[in-house]
Order: C-alpha cells, then structure tokens, then sequence
C-alpha cells in the first residue's frame, strides 16, 4: 500500500542526462591526464589509450548496476 508514485518522463531525461555528462567529463578528463603523463614519462600514447579504457570500464560498471537496481525498484 505504500508505493511510490511512477517517476516521471524528467526525471529519467534527467537522471541519464547526467550519466552522459559523467561519461563525457570523465573520458574528456582521462584523456587529458594521459596525454600530459605521458609527455611528462616521455613514452608512446600509453596512458592516452590505457586511462579511457579504464575510466569506461568503470563507468559502464556504474550504469550497469544503476540500472540493475532501478530494475528491482519496480
């Protein structure tokens, strides 16, 4: 008897509006960082390539369970 009311269209636009706000900054943001690490080291784009990777491991990991608990919300 004590259900909550179905979230509405903006919320969800909101909500995954800001996963794709994090998404973008966090790339936009390990791609920086590599590229000044490795000029800092001297070495080939390793960092360039291996922090991206990184941050979008993780945040496909957060979306993935995000979306897993709105799942069972229901």
């Amino acid at each position: 008897m004590n259900k909550k009311p179905p979230p509405s269209n903006k919320e969800f636009f909101y909500r995954y509006l800001s996963l794709g706000t994090q998404l973008l900054a966090g790339i936009g943001l390990a791609v920086f960082i590599g590229l000044k690490t490795d000029g800092w080291l001297h070495t080939v784009p390793l960092f360039s390539c291996v922090l991206p990777l990184l941050v979008l491991g993780g945040i496909f990991y957060r979306l993935a369970r995000e979306t897993k608990s709105n799942r069972n919300e229901k």
